[in-house]
């Protein structure tokens, strides 16, 4: 059994090797690229969106891009969690951000959350590689049961191999935590005397995770106000404004908000898009 145990170890070995060796003779002039079956497959056509359609979330875009500019000019830059409500820009505005710094260097490695045991790979592949890599984990989440997590929070910080200098993470995630926090953890946070909470082990483990990140960027849901706003940019960019009155439009727009319980900015364009296609159709 020890043998066949060594046998395996060495071919494990080998395909990491290999991996490795493909990955440094990529293609260098993409920007964008995914980690899959251990190698890094270069996206021929990324998705780089406008950010002048990130409105309501400008405060974040803003702290993002001068942490991705210090990351490009080699300067010390922190690994960034993006978290907030569902379609609210978060993924977009590291896409956007890839079209203003790919020219200057950035790549985006796409990871996802099944392959992050994979980082110290990926790493020891980027390390002498020219560019400056920012590993992309969008909408990254675990259970409880995961324990993945604890793999990851020591590659973000506090594992005993060095991170790359070119490397940088950058996650999304719809829980500020990324761990569902349960009520009955609060029953283990104590008191000190002068009144401060102190919580409990298994939810300071679970907020250990995030505290790994150096930049917290909320993005939060929108008002009415700014929702509308949105929806403006949308009809403008699809060929809708002036086809029917603003009244009318912010109306509808917010008929279609209500249904789908969500003011942000995905559901503003795909009211936009619905809109549009029922007046080319008749329907009301």
């Amino acid at each position: 059994m020890g043998r066949i145990e060594r046998v395996l170890e060495l071919a494990e070995q080998r395909l990491r090797a290999e991996a490795t060796e493909r990955t440094q003779a990529g293609d260098d002039s993409a920007w964008a690229f995914r980690w899959h079956a251990g190698r890094i497959d270069p996206i021929e056509h990324p998705d780089l969106y406008p950010l002048e359609g990130l409105i309501g979330v400008e405060s974040s875009v803003a702290r993002l891009r001068t942490n991705l500019a210090a990351f490009v000019a080699g300067a010390p830059a922190l690994d960034s969690l993006l978290y907030g409500e569902r379609g609210t820009g978060k993924s977009s505005a590291v896409r956007g951000l890839l079209r203003e710094f790919g020219p200057s260097g950035l790549r985006l490695v796409e990871v996802r959350r099944n392959d992050l045991r994979d980082l110290p790979t990926i790493h020891r592949a980027l390390r002498d590689r020219p560019g400056r890599f920012a590993l992309f984990c969008d909408d990254l989440a675990f259970e409880e049961v995961d324990a993945t997590y604890i793999e990851f929070k020591a590659v973000l910080d506090g594992g005993l191999e060095a991170r790359p200098a070119n490397v940088l993470i950058l996650a999304t995630s719809n829980r500020r935590h990324l761990i569902p926090e349960r009520m009955w953890e609060n029953l283990e946070a104590t008191h000190g005397p002068g009144g401060e909470l102190h919580p409990g082990e298994t939810s300071d483990e679970k907020i250990s995770l995030s505290d790994r990140f150096g930049l917290l960027l909320p993005f939060l849901g929108f008002d009415q106000v700014t929702y509308l706003r949105i929806i403006e940019y949308h009809a403008q960019e699809i060929g809708l404004l002036g086809k029917l009155s603003r009244e009318e439009l912010e109306a509808r727009a917010l008929r279609f908000a209500l249904d789908r319980g969500s003011r942000s900015g995905r559901t503003a364009r795909h009211a936009c898009i619905a809109i549009l296609q029922g007046l080319e159709g008749g329907r009301p």
